[in-house]
């Protein structure tokens, strides 16, 4: 419970001085209890039962869910305090971080970074677009208690061009309307932010194969930090060796490709017989 008590305390401190300010941390502090406790699901609605009925907050529902929707919060600061609170980050001598997207649906239209945005893993009776926001994320990779998790580091709101240019008033903070910025360019920044926090370790970013590609490789590269990139390659990605160094008297432009080795599948096919067994942590076992 000390542990607890310093965390909240720690976590309060970024929110400013002002009465709302105040107000917003002292809110904070008490949903995150009320998460933690398993008095019922995490849902909205249900947290605020939870701060009415276990720990006696007089809470407006109106305010209550504007404060959960608000775009004010001192995230960058909050996730600054988290990360200086992890004892041991490191597996092996390196930060395993993991960056991905997915869509929270909502029902309310004006909550802010909502859209209707493809979601590639609805089923037959759902709706292709829902109504959502798009989050895109980093977490921890950590292996505890025998099994990997996956541990938030920070999130940032992915809002499409289009809205963007049609001033939607859900991609406005304070009435002024947001930068754009692709996923692959929200999540190098958010992974050079925690490589500055972690400038002893180098980061390990482990993607799937829509995230690892050379629009997030490139300007991890070009920044002043070490990175390296595993991920899984398309089965028809087509493979090719290093170009080879040009000529002085070359004409036209250097070669950009060298030799042709095959698509991912081709060569997987040809080396089977080198395939060996590897054993994975999957769900603990």
């Amino acid at each position: 419970m000390f542990i607890l008590r310093d965390l909240l305390r720690a976590l309060q401190a970024p929110f400013s001085d002002s009465r709302l300010g105040r107000e917003r941390a002292h809110w904070f502090a008490f949903t995150l209890l009320a998460v933690i406790v398993p008095f019922t699901s995490s849902m909205t609605s249900n947290l605020l039962r939870s701060l009415q009925t276990l720990f006696g907050l007089d809470l407006n529902s109106r305010r209550f869910y504007t404060f959960m929707a608000s775009n004010k919060l001192p995230w960058d600061r909050l996730w600054m305090v988290l990360w200086k609170q992890i004892p041991d980050p490191a597996v092996e001598g390196r930060l395993l971080v993991a960056p991905d997207d997915s869509i929270n649906n909502k029902t309310g239209r004006k909550i802010f970074g909502c859209s209707f945005f493809h979601d590639h893993t609805a089923k037959l009776n759902q709706p292709t677009y829902p109504w959502s926001q798009n989050i895109v994320s980093i977490g921890l990779l950590k292996m505890i208690k025998g099994r990997w998790c996956c541990l938030p580091l920070a999130f940032r709101f992915y809002f499409m061009k289009k809205d963007i240019e049609a001033q939607s008033l859900t991609a406005k903070i304070a009435g002024v309307q947001v930068t754009f910025r692709s996923k692959m360019a929200q999540a190098g920044v958010m992974l050079c932010s925690v490589a500055e926090q972690f400038s002893q370790l180098p980061v390990l970013v482990v993607t799937d194969s829509w995230f690892g590609n050379e629009g997030l490789l490139r300007p991890l590269n070009a920044s002043a930090y070490a990175f390296e990139l595993l991920s899984r390659l398309r089965a028809n990605v087509t493979l090719y060796d290093l170009p080879p160094p040009a000529s002085i008297r070359q004409r036209g432009r250097p070669r950009k490709y060298g030799t042709r080795l095959g698509s991912a599948s081709e060569l997987a096919a040809s080396r089977k017989t080198q395939a060996k067994m590897r054993s994975v942590f999957l769900y603990g076992k």
